[in-house]
Order: C-alpha cells, then sequence, then structure tokens
C-alpha cells in the first residue's frame, strides 16, 4: 500500500554534463525502517540523495511524502519536511564550537518582543537531552577543529536530531570512522530506528547492511537494479546485484619468502599535538621486499603521527635510546624532504585523501602526476606537457576503473569519494617505487573495487615491491598480511603470525592487555 512509504522517489532521472547519473531510479522508504542504499563507487547513491535534500533537482520523476507529492528545491525544503542529512564529507564550520555548528540557521531566539540575543542555554538544554537520549556524547563547548571525526559525526546526526527531522540519510557514515565508532553508530541508528526515525544508509559494506538494514536497494552505474529483504539474502548474492558479477570476498594470496630489507626503522618517535609528550615512542622495525607487514591497533594509538613521522609530512622527536634511523632501499632518508623521500622510491596511499591525497580544485589528470610532473617525460624547458599528462591519466583512469563525468578534465572536488581514493591508489602503484605505504587504502570502496585494491596489493607484494599496511579493518589485516605489528599507546606491542593467530589474541594485544610477542625469525622485525 502506498500509505506505507513516508518517502518515495519515482523514476528520477537526474543528468551532468557527459553522464546519467541516476537514470529512471525508484526508492521507496518505509516507515520506521532502515533502508540500505547500495552500489559500486560513482552507481549515483549519492546523487540520489542529494535529489531528495535538495541539493539537485531532478529533470524527471516525483518525490512523494506520505504519499502526496512534493517538492524539494532546497535544503530549507528538505528540513521543513522533516528530512536531515549526514554527508559522506561533513558540513561544519571548523571555528566555531560543537553547539553553534548545531544549531546554525535553528538558533532558538530569547523571548522578548525586542530581544536578537540566541538562547544559548535553551539550546544547550535541547542538545544534552538529545545526546543522553541517543547515546550521542559530546562537550558543545569544543571547537570541531579539535575534535576527531568520529566525534565530528555525532555533531552531525545531533544537527539533524535538533530539527526534529523524522527521515533520516546518511551517506557513507562509517567511511571515516573506527571499528569501534561504528559498532556505536549502529547501536545510534538501531535505537532511531526503534524510536519512529526512518533512515536511509549509503554503504559499501555488506556487514553493516546485514547488521542493521530492514531492506536494501541496489543501484548499478545509474540504474536501479532491486531491492531486496535482508534476510531474505546474502552477502554474496548482495554483491553480485552491485557488482554484476561473482565477487572473490576473500583475499587469495600465495606463500613467499621475503627477500632483501627495504625499509628499515630505529628509534622513531613523534611528539603528540594533543597531549604534551610523545605519540610514537622508539619504533624499531624492518620491511623485506615481497612481503605485507601490517601495523594494526586501536585508533588513537600512535599510527596516524607514526605514518606522518616515517612519511616526512611530520617532524621526528629525538629519541633517548639511541639514534633515529629510517633506511629506505640502502640510503639514509631519516632528513630527507617528502619529495626526496618520493623519488627515493616510498608511495603513499594516505588516511586523509583530502588533506594529503589530492588538490581538489585541479582537475583529475593533474593529481595524476602530483609527484611527477617535472620529470622528462611530462615537462620541457619548465613547461607542462599537456598531451603526455593527459595520455598518461587516461591511461590510468582506465587500468585502474576511476569514474568522473567529464574524464580526466573532470576536477576532483566533484567526484565521489570512492573514485577519489581509487585516483590516488592508481598514482601512487603506478610510480617507480621499492616501498608502498598504503593507510586505510579501501576506505569507501565498493566490494568491487576493494577486490580489485586488494589483488593489486598483493600483486606489488609478488613484484617484489614492501608493502607496510595501516588498516583499521580487521579481516583487511588478517587477509593480506605477512606478519602483523600491533601498536598500543605509540609503541610496538606484538608481532603476530596471520596464519596461527585470531581476531581475539589480535584484539587482546591492540587494548594492550597482551605484550611482546615476536613470531618468526628475529632478523626480520625488531620489537
Amino acid at each position: 500500500m502506498a500509505d506505507e512509504y513516508i518517502i518515495e522517489m519515482l523514476n528520477i532521472t537526474k543528468r551532468f554534463a557527459g553522464i546519467v547519473a541516476n537514470d529512471n531510479v525508484t526508492l521507496q522508504l518505509k516507515k520506521g525502517e532502515i533502508h540500505a542504499l547500495l552500489g559500486e563507487n560513482g552507481a549515483g547513491k549519492s546523487t540520489l540523495m542529494s535529489v531528495l535534500f535538495g541539493l539537485y533537482q531532478s529533470e524527471e520523476g516525483e518525490i512523494r511524502k506520505n504519499g502526496k507529492p512534493v517538492k524539494i528545491m532546497n535544503p530549507n525544503d528538505a528540513t521543513a519536511l522533516g528530512i536531515g542529512m549526514v554527508h559522506q564529507h561533513f558540513k561544519l564550520v571548523e571555528n566555531f564550537t560543537v553547539l553553534d555548528n548545531i544549531i546554525l540557521g535553528s538558533e532558538p531566539m530569547q523571548k522578548g518582543i525586542k530581544s536578537s540575543f540566541v538562547d544559548r542555554k535553551l539550546a544547550a538544554e535541547k542538545i544534552k537531552a538529545l545526546s543522553e537520549k541517543y547515546g550521542l556524547t559530546v562537550n558543545p563547548k569544543l571547537k570541531i577543529e579539535n575534535l576527531p571525526v568520529g566525534v565530528q559525526q555525532r555533531v552531525e546526526i545531533l544537527k539533524m536530531l535538533y530539527r526534529d527531522n523524522e527521515i533520516l540519510i546518511f551517506d557513507e557514515p562509517t567511511a571515516v570512522l573506527t571499528p569501534q565508532e561504528i559498532d556505536e553508530l549502529m547501536v545510534v541508528m538501531k535505537n532511531l530506528a526503534a524510536e519512529g526515525k526512518s533512515i536511509l544508509f549509503i554503504t559499501h559494506k555488506l556487514n553493516e547492511i546485514m547488521s542493521v538494514a530492514d531492506r536494501c536497494s541496489v543501484l548499478r552505474k545509474g540504474k536501479y537494479i532491486g531491492t531486496v529483504n535482508i534476510k531474505d539474502t546474502t552477502k554474496e548474492a548482495l554483491s553480485e546485484m552491485m557488482v554484476g558479477r561473482v565477487v572473490q570476498l576473500n583475499v587469495d594470496k600465495a606463500p613467499k619468502t621475503p627477500g632483501e630489507k627495504v625499509l628499515s626503522v630505529r628509534n622513531l618517535c613523534v611528539a603528540s599535538k594533543v597531549f604534551k609528550g610523545l605519540a610514537v615512542r622508539d619504533v624499531s622495525f624492518d620491511v623485506r621486499a615481497g612481503e605485507i607487514v601490517s601495523i594494526a591497533g586501536i585508533d588513537g594509538n600512535g599510527q596516524s603521527e607514526f605514518i606522518y613521522g616515517l612519511t616526512g609530512i611530520e617532524g621526528l622527536a629525538p629519541s633517548e635510546n639511541g639514534e633515529t634511523k629510517i633506511i629506505l632501499d640502502g640510503k639514509n632518508i631519516t632528513k630527507k624532504s617528502i619529495r626526496e623521500r618520493s623519488v627515493s622510491g616510498m608511495s603513499y596511499i594516505p588516511e586523509d585523501r583530502h588533506k594529503h591525497g589530492l588538490v581538489l580544485d585541479y582537475m583529475l589528470e593533474q593529481n595524476m602526476v602530483l609527484q611527477r610532473y617535472w620529470q622528462s617525460r611530462f615537462e620541457k624547458f619548465n613547461f607542462i606537457k599537456n598531451k603526455e599528462v593527459s595520455d598518461y591519466s587516461s591511461e590510468l583512469i582506465q587500468k585502474f576503473d576511476v569514474r568522473s563525468g567529464q574524464g580526466n578534465k573532470t576536477v576532483v572536488r566533484a567526484m565521489s569519494g570512492g573514485n577519489q581514493q581509487k585516483a590516488i591508489i592508481a598514482r601512487e602503484m603506478n610510480k617507480d617505487h621499492k616501498l608502498l605505504i598504503a593507510v586505510q587504502p579501501t576506505r569507501g570502496l565498493d566490494v568491487g573495487a576493494i577486490e580489485y585494491i586488494h589483488k593489486q596489493i598483493v600483486a606489488e607484494r609478488d613484484a617484489g615491491i614492501a608493502v607496510l599496511l595501516v588498516s583499521y579493518e580487521l579481516d583487511e589485516v588478517m587477509n593480506l598480511s605477512d606478519r602483523i605489528l600491533v601498536m598500543h599507546k605509540g609503541q610496538i606491542v606484538g608481532e603476530l603470525d596471520p596464519k596461527t593467530t585470531d581476531a581475539q589474541e589480535l584484539g587482546l594485544y591492540m587494548a594492550g592487555a597482551k605484550k611482546k610477542q615476536q613470531c618468526g625469525d628475529s632478523s626480520r622485525g625488531v620489537i
């Protein structure tokens, strides 16, 4: 019956220059359900939700709320209809406080005819009540720029709840969260649905869909494929609907003997920007050619600072336990610049693709040569060879299936997060390198892209490249690794063999409950 649907998007078509993002798509959301929207990167999921939230207007189709046609010309119209959205890339003012971000545009005014002051006390009381009701703990006085991404997301959710939205759109809400934060968000979503909220949930992660969603609609290349009840389907069936073929969900990797030492790190220390003291304390280890070494740990235990120090983004702090050394392919790069480390054979897939991976307002082809544009292939007499850059980037776009509306001329900011990630991976894997540092390489990618990237990482290892992987996805760590180093409170507290350990033991090391176990040949790692 039509009246069981709180929102209906009927036969929606949305076009951009050179692409049909949504091609006659129908989506129906029931009252009080969690409805997942699944599809590959660039399948049109975020575009469809942007149409619902009023950021775009469709050329064809109709939107109904409670069976009645509605016009949504902008986000104010959507808010008036009780529709709220948490965007994949948060829409927060970084130098505003939590409270100011939540009430922005909906400020309660103090009572009185002539009053022009915001009633901050009333706002704070409502925010506190919502925080307690839904388990979204946050300090309203703190500035956004000082908050981790997991807490920023709570602020985005509170923005929706503060406006009494009844239809909640979550666009890739777990793409930047740790496993613990993801578990917390799943509980929050279930609580919201139990309260009668209706949720549209865009994600690539099949485990999340199976754990919280009631139904799932699948898009592929802008077209509607179908809607299924979660209790009647499997992850394998969903992945095949999404990609159009059977997807290998487990990593197929043959045993391999590591070669010569490529990276050797001794007594690496990095100061914390959050607290006094060191975020990374005297970390020492080796990575050899033809092996994948993973750094596992709960987010916030120094992994980011460690990578920043290793790649040159952050300066190193003095060690009290000996001289700090970073040796790459026999060269001492301890005091080298970022470019010098790159030229020496280091490729780096960063955790934050916007901050450290891309120039968002450059075209895709320009981003593809960011670390090579001065080479003779792309430059002559200080002028860029535009045709060479264009041809090279087109090759990478095709090879790594990077999808964008205007090909290599697309401004990167306009691309989906998953395709931005694939662009970085294409650039870093295709340059001359001995070491690949990959931090959350499959963050925001669909299962088909994850399968492909995992194969590429294993191919790097099989070609004799040393791979250092940092991931918060335990399945990824267990499936890809040849060795696992566990980081806790800025130190390596254990070295584990993925063939002889399990997630439970790994979790004990990550929590700091077990320490200082080393596996295999002692010459292969230093703890």
